[in-house]
């Protein structure tokens, strides 16, 4: 009996995935939830799990694929592992058979039993794009787990085959020439863009294309903020089991501030403008894959503690990409903090569909005037980008004044003033 290896559910609104990597090849037991294949789609990577143990039998969807809910992507039968005799047994049926398709197999299986290693477990996406231009997979450097070759890995061979070569021809003939771009590979390189990264961009074009997007700026002086987590933060890490950053003040500045300019909270939906009562804050994270922004839910109903170890958690699950749809989705206002990549100053970009985001910069010592003296303190540059069709500029300058007072006096946070 077989199993059929399906494409889950992926989450509201999102139909389509593309494979991003086989972790099990055909031939390869598997027990019951062994992660057989991850997938990516335009939120979030998520892994394919066996409902069955067995034998990973057939693998219908290559790397690269794009793939529906619902479809089969491979199927998974019953018995041990026959990964080795499978390649071994290749060759025969090319005998028996005079039908092209086992003859044309036959070379990239006999390179794969060779070579034993990246090669020697091809998808078949890739075993096809290596078939169709004659390649040696042995010849090709796999990027993929286990030095497993890819699609991209395939396609830059093709593409940067006469690039490779012909620096090396030239080389011998102008020693005094130095050629370091040519001499080690091509001077250009294509990858496809991931689902991910052309959803972000997607985003970030819708934002510029519909809303009256305007940023504003202000300063604050982190000194008070800095002390009162010096004075504070051993205590506090042996009480809550987690570290006093600046985000649990930002966080809670920029929910009091919403409390008082409920229009930064706000969005507009066709002619209706909608209000919410929650206070769902998106903290952006910068991960590998790209930028993803997890939502810690009820903000203004949790404690400092509550806050630094919810965005800690998010932030791992971010970078590990193991965040789920419910995650990231929801959010009525956005933090963003360049400052951790050494930013001074910058215009955020908005998260659509909601009206509001913070940019926090880096902490830098700057002389600025305190009671008529020149002091140096420790200034971090806010700017609040906004949607003028729903925010005007009072309330955007309000918000950012509310956000920078209670920062400079964080005392105000937990007296509620």
């Amino acid at each position: 009996m077989t199993t059929d290896i399906v494409v889950p559910t992926l989450g509201e609104s999102v139909t389509e995935a593309t494979v991003a990597q086989w972790l099990k090849q055909p031939g390869e037991a598997v027990k019951v939830d062994d992660p057989l294949v991850e997938l990516e789609t335009d939120k979030v990577t998520l892994e394919v799990n066996a409902s069955a143990a067995g034998v990973l039998n057939e693998v219908l969807a290559g790397e690269g694929d794009s793939v529906e809910v619902g479809a089969i992507l491979g199927r998974i039968g019953e018995g041990a592992a026959t990964a080795q005799p499978a390649a071994a047994k290749a060759p025969a049926p090319t005998n028996a058979a005079p039908a092209p398709a086992p003859v044309n197999a036959a070379p990239a299986k006999a390179a794969e039993a060779a070579d034993g290693g990246a090669a020697g477990s091809l998808s078949p996406a890739v075993r096809k794009l290596i078939d169709d231009n004659a390649l040696d997979a042995r010849q090709i450097a796999g990027s993929g787990k286990d030095g497993r070759i890819t699609k991209e890995d395939v396609l830059a061979s093709i593409s940067g085959a006469n690039g490779k070569t012909a620096p090396a021809a030239k080389a011998p003939a102008a020693p005094a020439a130095p050629q370091p771009a040519t001499a080690t590979g091509p001077r250009e390189e294509r990858v496809r863009m991931t689902r991910l990264r052309k959803r972000i961009a997607e985003r970030l074009k819708e934002a510029q294309n519909t809303a009256a997007m305007l940023t504003t700026f202000n300063e604050a002086d982190m000194g008070a903020v800095m002390e009162l987590r010096k004075r504070y933060r051993d205590g506090f890490e042996r009480r809550h089991g987690v570290r006093l950053g600046f985000m649990a003040f930002f966080t809670k500045a920029a929910v009091a501030a919403l409390k008082e300019i409920p229009a930064v909270n706000a969005e507009v939906d066709g002619d209706e403008l909608v209000y919410k009562n929650h206070y769902d804050v998106g903290i952006a994270v910068g991960t590998p894959q790209g930028l993803v922004v997890p939502v810690v839910r009820d903000a203004d109903r949790l404690g400092f503690a509550e806050i630094e170890k919810t965005i800690g958690a998010l932030g791992r699950k971010a970078r590990d990409g193991k965040l789920s749809i419910d995650e990231m989705s929801g959010g009525t206002f956005t933090i963003t903090n360049g400052g951790v990549y050494g930013s001074l100053n910058s215009t955020p970009i908005l998260n659509p569909p909601q009206s509001g985001i913070l940019g926090l910069h880096k902490i830098q010592e700057r002389p600025v005037a305190v009671d008529g003296e020149v002091r140096i303190r420790p200034m971090m540059y806010l700017a609040l980008s906004y949607d003028h069709r729903i925010i005007d500029g009072r309330e955007a300058v309000t918000f950012l004044v509310r956000v920078k007072e209670f920062i400079e006096d964080p005392e105000r946070l937990l007296l509620d003033v």
